[in-house]
């Protein structure tokens, strides 16, 4: 007995001595541990100064070497000496990092035996994927995580039924891993500054659509890659090594869509989208990059229950609309003369549309279950007795993408007069859109602009100022109808001039207001809003000062001309008690997608005395 567990000890023994001289024996290239695809994997970056890497993962768990977080040749060395270990199982360095030891063997020549994975290949086999596609899922100005749109992977298994295939594909998303009861505000300022992990996490596509489809009501636009089954096969090894695995998340860079381009990096060595990252990455110019590299295969559209149920109530005639709107709120029935007159086509349509209507009213607004269900019912129940009629059309498919809008950063200059004071004026805005840029491929009446930075040369005295810093700056006008009623909305803060009677100053600002937006013709809506500001600063009397006020204005956006106009009042009434009138009005003319003309006109009454600036100038979109 004791002499068969020497023999055995003394096997294993030979078997791990034989695998330690393995490793030893292979010579590695001196610079193997910078080859892109190594520093990719290990998600190594060269720090910004001097020549060192550090990895961006922040988990332990995802480097075999104790220096593995910043040395690449560490964890190279680590990782070779680990994948030619003796066995198998799941906490097996094979089965932790399925994509570098693929990776390894290839560039080393090591061979390639069996190994056994259990959970590694449950996990791909139940993935089951032969494509993979980007989605991007369209702003949502209502939740600082999805402003700027938001990208994941979706897993496409061979496909029989096209359709239900990908409802049920899983995909592939990068989040913070925020807590539930965090407020909006804490959300933005912990994504900004690195306060979550990131989390990769895979769900099921039909709960994204539901996510983003219905209950946001964003519009997807599905990007199938051109990615081969290896190159997939690699996509999803390096995926699940970092499934479980923490990365800071920070809002601006190093979010879904980054982490997205880090896969796809992976998966085909080359392409180098993380080289396009400089100081943010927004979703949508992500989607650009994608799409620039060549790695686009198809390109499918799915609108939003919000978008599809607009469209069929804009198929109607308006007086149609009207009756619509009467059949929806219980006004008119369903078997009403009025309904009943109108030709079977007509008819049809007009039934279908306020079905669709009463439905998503129904689930979206909570429309009392009582009045809905019963309604729907009769709705179905007309529309089934009108044969061979035309249906509502489809949804097209809009006639320029988002990944086609310009891009999000703007460099402008230009010159003008404040009073008698010229000047000529800088400003930078990494992010993103406002509602004078050129419209295509952005949400109408919508604007979001972070950190931007105007800066002024006054020509009398060569002084140098900074006139306004945007913080954030958000604004929501989304016209109201007989069917919808949404809430126009904005906000922002800063650093802004702000005359106190003596001097002009540059002071903290907070602003915001809400009200109500309405077309008048195509392209174009007035709004009003009930604003509120706030500044702070030594110069003010008592330190701060507020102003309840109004905005009342016109935006007009087409693709060649944009234009907003208006009138702004403002009551300050705790240090300096005066009031504030203004007549502004600004326009772009728009040079493609690349570069604007644009003039601003203001004319403002303030501490009893009239003076006006003007503007103009070039907006160059990068």
């Amino acid at each position: 007995m004791g002499f068969t567990l020497r023999i055995g000890q003394a096997v294993l023994w030979l078997a791990c001595s034989t695998a330690w001289a393995q490793a030893e024996s292979v010579k590695l290239p001196d610079n193997l541990h910078h080859n892109p695809t190594w520093l990719t994997l290990g998600h190594y970056h060269q720090d910004r100064f001097g020549s060192d890497y550090t990895s961006q993962a922040d988990d332990p768990a995802f480097f075999l070497s104790d220096n593995g977080k910043t040395s690449p040749r560490a964890e190279l060395e680590a990782t070779l000496e680990a994948i030619q270990q003796p066995g198998g199982g799941d906490s097996h360095a094979r089965c932790r990092f399925p994509a570098r030891d693929a990776w390894l063997r290839e560039q080393l020549d090591l061979p390639d035996a069996p190994v056994n994975c259990p959970a590694f290949e449950e996990w791909a086999g139940t993935l089951n994927t032969e494509k993979v596609t980007l989605v991007f899922a369209a702003s949502y100005l209502n939740s600082p995580s999805s402003m700027f749109g938001h990208t994941f992977l979706r897993l496409d298994p061979p496909q029989d039924d096209e359709e239900t295939d990908l409802l049920l594909a899983n995909t592939v998303s990068y989040a913070a891993d925020a807590a539930e009861h965090d407020s909006e505000l804490l959300f933005a300022y912990r994504g900004i500054f690195g306060g979550y992990p990131g989390i990769t996490s895979i769900k099921p596509y039909y709960e994204m659509i539901r996510l983003y489809n219905d209950i946001e009501h964003r519009d997807l636009w599905e990007y199938t890659l051109n990615l081969d089954q290896q190159e997939v096969d690699t996509l999803l090894a390096h995926t699940w090594e970092i499934q479980d695995k923490n990365f800071d998340y920070y809002f601006f860079d190093e979010n879904c869509a980054y982490r997205l381009l880090a896969l796809i990096d992976a998966a085909r060595p080359g392409t180098d989208l993380l080289d396009e990252v400089s100081t943010h990455a927004i979703p949508s110019d992500t989607v650009r990059w994608v799409r620039d590299a060549g790695l686009l295969e198809s390109i499918h559209y799915r609108p939003s229950a919000a978008t599809s149920v607009a469209h069929s109530l804009d198929s109607l005639p308006t007086d149609h609309q009207t009756i619509a709107a009467a059949l929806a709120n219980g006004y008119v029935a369903v078997n009403d003369p009025e309904v009943r007159k109108l030709g079977k086509d007509d008819r049809a349509q007009l039934l279908d549309a306020t079905y669709d209507y009463v439905r998503y009213q129904s689930e979206a607004e909570g429309w009392p279950r009582e009045h809905a269900a019963p309604l729907s019912h009769q709705l179905l129940v007309a529309r089934s007795q009108i044969e061979d009629a035309a249906e509502l059309p489809e949804v097209p498919e809009p006639e320029i993408r988002d990944d086609q809008g310009h891009d999000t950063f703007r460099l402008s200059l230009g010159s003008g007069q404040l009073a008698h004071s010229e000047f000529t004026q800088l400003t930078i805005r990494p992010a993103y859109h406002d509602v004078l840029d050129p419209p295509a491929g952005y949400r109408t009446g919508a604007q979001l602009q972070f950190l931007r930075l105007d800066a002024r040369l006054y020509h009398k005295n060569d002084e140098l100022q900074v006139e306004q810093i945007t913080g954030v700056e958000i604004r929501s006008l989304s016209p109201r109808n007989q069917f919808f009623a949404p809430i126009s909305w904005q906000v922002g803060f800063g650093g802004r001039r702000t005359d106190t009677g003596d001097d002009r100053v540059l002071a903290p600002y907070l602003e915001g207001g809400a009200g109500g937006s309405w077309s008048l013709a195509q392209n174009t809506q007035a709004f009003a809003i009930a604003t509120a500001d706030v500044e702070i600063d030594d110069d003010i009397k008592r330190g701060y000062d507020f102003a309840p006020g109004a905005d009342l204005g016109l935006l007009h956006q087409n693709n060649r001309f944009s234009l907003l106009t208006g009138v702004k009042t403002k009551a300050w009434i705790v240090s300096s008690q005066h009031r504030q009138d203004q007549f502004y009005a600004e326009a772009n003319w728009h040079i493609g997608r690349e570069f604007s003309l644009f003039a601003k006109f203001t004319r403002e009454d303030h501490y009893d005395r009239y003076q006006s600036t003007w503007q103009a100038g070039l907006h160059a979109y990068f």
